[in-house]
């Protein structure tokens, strides 16, 4: 399957959750699936490249590819969750989102003092979700200096946001816009 296939495969579904907005749709890609294998195999090939020892993932889309990649590699899978969905003590982290605020938290026991944990979602915007789960996983002591995404919006800058972050980031394609 080319870069082409694949990517025609991510639904665009226009003024959602506003106006204006081209929201970029990859339950259809997941829903395809030779596109959803494809997707995660070169996820993992990426991330094995990077020496990765424990795959992160951001809830709610997050999950699915960190978790497929992190199955595939045989490596530990560390959810970034949404404020009291952990039964642990928990580290937690709010940061701006576009329109107000989020939380993320994670379990600090869920990583080892420097280990290399890759963050995943399925699309990088403004960064912001995908700098707080760096930043998390770092308070917890782990190196998270790679992030890998399914699509890149690089008109919103969040993957040079990383980057200036020191955080390598890449992605499989891109969409102009937001």
């Amino acid at each position: 399957m080319t870069q082409d296939e694949l990517k025609a495969l991510v639904r665009t579904v226009p003024d959602f959750p506003h106006a204006g907005i081209l929201f970029r749709d990859v339950t259809t890609l997941i829903g395809h699936g030779e596109g959803f294998a494809v997707a995660v195999t070169l996820l993992a090939q990426q991330a094995a490249a990077i020496g990765a020892e424990a795959v992160a993932g951001i809830e709610a889309r997050g999950f699915i590819f960190g978790a497929a990649v992190a199955a595939r590699l045989g490596l530990p899978f560390v959810p970034v969750r949404k404020p009291g969905k952990l039964p642990v003590p928990v580290l937690a982290l709010d940061y701006a989102l576009e329109y107000g605020t989020g939380t993320l938290e994670v379990d600090p026991g869920a990583v080892h003092v420097g280990q290399q944990v890759v963050v995943i979602d399925d699309l990088v915007a403004t960064g912001g979700t995908a700098l707080a789960a760096v930043e998390l996983l770092r308070k917890a002591s782990a190196r998270a200096d790679h992030a890998l995404f399914l699509i890149d919006l690089p008109d919103l800058g969040g993957a040079e946001r990383l980057r200036g972050a020191g955080v390598a980031v890449q992605s499989l394609m891109d969409f102009p816009g937001h």
